[in-house]
């Protein structure tokens, strides 16, 4: 994997690209200066861990013939505070789906998941407890 970031403005907005020419925007946050002109870090590696969950469950689901008629996924992410880098401590996922989709079926999903499959979940978990939730066609 090669990204490459290019500072677009100052004093800390960037460009991410990937291999294939996508493009991220980044930037600080107002409190030390950033022009809010995009993601902050942190916020892109909450982002990420939704994305590779919800394209597991994605998967996992499709291949057992189950119709996602929609897909959300609501994530709160608390840090520590006064430490250098104040890492993740908890982080809560909420998957909200709408659809044929049977219960069992999605806790599966959701399980491989978190437990098995998703790649930042696994490294965030070192530093952070991670717990999750759903709410499937209006039920939690």
């Amino acid at each position: 994997m090669k990204i490459s970031l290019n500072r677009i403005s100052e004093p800390y907005q960037f460009e991410a690209r990937n291999e294939s020419g996508n493009t991220v925007s980044i930037d600080a946050g107002a409190s030390i200066g950033g022009g809010g002109n995009g993601a902050r870090p942190m916020e892109l590696l909450i982002m990420g861990l939704g994305g590779c969950s919800g394209i597991d469950i994605v998967t996992i689901l499709n291949k057992q013939k189950q119709k996602i008629d929609s897909f959300q996924i609501e994530i709160d992410a608390e840090r520590e505070t006064g430490k250098p880098a104040n890492l993740f401590q908890e982080i809560h996922i909420r998957f909200i789906l709408e659809g044929s989709i049977e219960k069992d079926k999605l806790e599966h999903a959701i399980s491989l998941s978190m437990d098995k499959y998703c790649s930042v979940a696994k490294t965030l978990e070192k530093t952070a407890k991670i717990t999750h939730s759903y709410v499937l066609n209006g039920e939690k």
